[in-house]
């Protein structure tokens, strides 16, 4: 007979191999110390974010631009000289319209204070067509004299004008605009990082996004940047389309400057609902000058663009971009606004588009 080899007893268990109890307290306590991590990074970069986040909104929205650009035989693999190129296009679009603005108001600057001390020894005559208003004529007349047509350098507002509250507005006015040069440069930074690295950043986001949420997750991202370049698209054309229109309304009413007043309301109109303050003043200026046609007929020309810009064409060509109802993409743009600011404006349809995926998921 042959005889059996002698059973080999199982090794006993090791100590220190760890149990399934306590792979489930590592993965517990991994995930506590990466999320305080990732938390406390954000804390260190906190100032950036904003800058980190514009630059993401123009690398989204010129994607595809960037996308054919860098197809083209002059820039075919050459990612930093696109990048170069890119980000300083981006620069002068921004610092060329700010530069002539800025230049334009030293320009004024004189004419103003000749007619500020003028006002400060002679006071401001009544407008002329006050007396030829229908109502309220005399109340407003009144008024003016009492307040206006004296000499104002003994006035209690000329006064204030020269208090330590002015240096304290002086003093903040500095100090945002500084702040807003520093974010605005970091921007560019950022912009050029982005635009640098080209698909292999895109690729990459995907591919971590697909890992960590699957291929529901990369399709919201994908829907998120596509509201983003809807917005900006809408924001930009119908601002632009506002500023054109409204700047040949200027030019017949006989403003000066209308095509400055044309780029400045266009400016204005990329931000919703902000084209009346621009058209009104400039209506104002007309009443003041005599000309109550022009003022009337130039508040009522810029009461309809902006109406019809702002509730038909605007949501209309941010809708068909990100499907979403008028309602949510007029919400987004206003409550993301009102919560994160002027880069809400983008954010806000993003995180609409993000409820309506979700809830279209939801029914089906």
């Amino acid at each position: 007979m042959i005889s059996r080899p002698p059973a080999v007893p199982p090794p006993a268990p090791d100590a220190s191999s760890p149990t399934p109890e306590r792979l489930k307290k590592q993965k517990a306590a991994s995930l506590v110390l990466y999320s305080g991590l990732v938390l406390l990074a954000l804390w260190v970069v906190r100032d950036f974010i904003v800058a980190v986040a514009w630059a993401g909104v123009v690398a989204i929205a010129l994607w595809p631009l960037l996308h054919r650009v860098a197809g083209s035989r002059w820039f075919k693999g050459r990612m930093t000289l696109l990048a170069a190129v890119f980000t300083v296009v981006i620069a002068l679009l921004v610092l060329l319209p700010v530069g002539l603005g800025v230049a334009q108001a030293l320009h004024e600057a004189r004419e103003l204070s000749d007619w500020f001390r003028g006002v400060q020894e002679s006071g401001i005559a009544l407008p002329g067509f006050v007396e030829r208003l229908p109502f309220g004529a005399q109340q407003i007349a009144a008024w003016w004299q009492a307040n206006l047509a004296q000499p104002l350098r003994d006035s209690a507002a000329i006064k204030g004008l020269h208090s330590g509250t002015v240096m304290t507005l002086g003093r903040h006015f500095g100090a945002r605009a500084v702040h807003a040069a520093m974010v605005f440069g970091f921007t560019l930074v950022t912009l050029f990082v982005i635009v640098q690295a080209g698909p292999r950043l895109s690729g990459s986001l995907l591919k971590a996004v697909r890992r960590g949420f699957g291929e529901s997750g990369a399709n919201l991202v994908q829907h998120m940047a596509t509201a983003v370049r809807g917005t900006v698209a809408g924001l930009v054309v119908v601002g632009l389309g506002e500023g054109l229109l409204l700047g040949v309304a200027y030019f017949v009413t006989g403003l000066p400057h209308a095509a400055l007043l044309g780029f400045v309301t266009a400016i204005a109109a990329m931000l919703p609902f902000c084209a009346p303050i621009t058209f009104g003043l400039a209506a104002l200026w007309l009443l003041a000058q005599g000309s109550v046609a022009g003022a009337i007929g130039l508040a009522v020309f810029g009461s309809i663009v902006v109406f019809v810009a702002e509730h038909f064409v605007r949501p209309v060509l941010i809708g068909n971009s990100t499907r979403l109802p008028f309602l949510l993409v007029l919400f987004g743009i206003l409550g993301g606004a009102e919560t994160f600011g002027l880069l809400g404006i983008f954010i806000g349809p993003a995180l609409m588009t993000v409820l309506m995926v979700l809830w279209t998921d939801l029914v089906q």
